[in-house]
């Protein structure tokens, strides 16, 4: 089990939400929405961990979005964290992001793309933050096991492991949900990502989605049993300038979470 500020991460206890905008776009945005999500968390009593990136460093084109100066996004996120007294995950790209990084955030994020990049995740594992370790959509669940010893060797175990699907064919992903069942068995608080997993890479120049699916993966997951849910939340999806396509509208999130809490609440019994 790993615990944060009073929230527990264990596969048999209750699930804990990670969830917020995509990418920093602005102080508005990332402010208004880690407000609307903590005041449904709160109601629902579901544990909370604020999610977004200060940077995307994977995009598509060369023309995408890929976020506000670094010291910029650090600031707003740390006002979520003063104003709203939340924990702060947020991803690293370079290994000399880590230590800067982790002033602020709570969780470090290896992005998936990034998963076997040995300088990175030792640079995450050394600042002792948890570490959130994505599944690349190339690898195997059980290959998992060899990105977390990586984080284990420099003496940090807090580690979180998180499906977001995996590539079939050109454009497309899919979630084979025995995964989460063989990363729990690597000894770890497992995470489904029930928006990265409905994406639609390589759709001309930008990443598509299939947002549709969101419940039906999340509630399956959550029948798996997960320690957490990860979901990226966007008060106007459309709108976003990173991963429009695959966000989850805020004004559908409190409906979902209470699907997912009676499925989770059942499992755990």
């Amino acid at each position: 089990m790993i615990e944060l500020k009073g929230i527990k991460f264990e596969n048999s206890l209750p699930f804990v939400l990670i969830a917020g905008p995509c990418v920093v776009e602005n102080e508005k945005i990332t402010l208004f929405t880690a407000e609307k999500i903590k005041a449904i968390t709160d109601e629902l009593g579901i544990p909370y961990v604020f999610k977004s990136s200060y940077k995307k460093a994977n995009r598509t084109s060369l023309h995408s979005f890929t976020g506000l100066d670094f010291d910029e996004a650090l600031k707003i996120l740390s006002r979520v964290k003063e104003e709203f007294d939340l924990p702060v995950i947020t991803d690293i790209h370079l290994p000399e992001e880590a230590s800067p990084v982790a002033e602020v955030a709570d969780i470090l994020q290896i992005p998936a793309f990034l998963c076997r990049q040995t300088d990175l995740l030792l640079a995450a594992g050394v600042t002792n933050r948890i570490v959130n370790i994505k599944k690349g959509q190339f690898l195997a669940p059980w290959d998992m096991r060899y990105a977390a010893e990586k984080v284990e060797s420099t003496g940090n175990k807090k580690i979180l492991l998180t499906e977001r699907g995996s590539s079939f064919g050109y454009g497309n992903l899919i979630v084979d949900m025995r995964s989460l069942q063989i990363m729990k068995e690597l000894g770890h608080p497992v995470v489904m990502d029930a928006t990265h997993s409905v994406q639609m890479p390589g759709q001309k120049g930008v990443t598509g989605g299939e947002p549709k699916f969101i419940e039906p993966l999340a509630k399956a997951a959550a029948a798996v049993g997960i320690a957490a849910l990860f979901l990226e939340v966007h008060p106007e999806p459309a709108k976003a300038l990173s991963d429009a396509a695959s966000q989850l509208p805020l004004e559908n999130l409190k409906e979902l979470l209470i699907k997912v809490k009676r499925i989770d609440d059942a499992v755990k019994q």
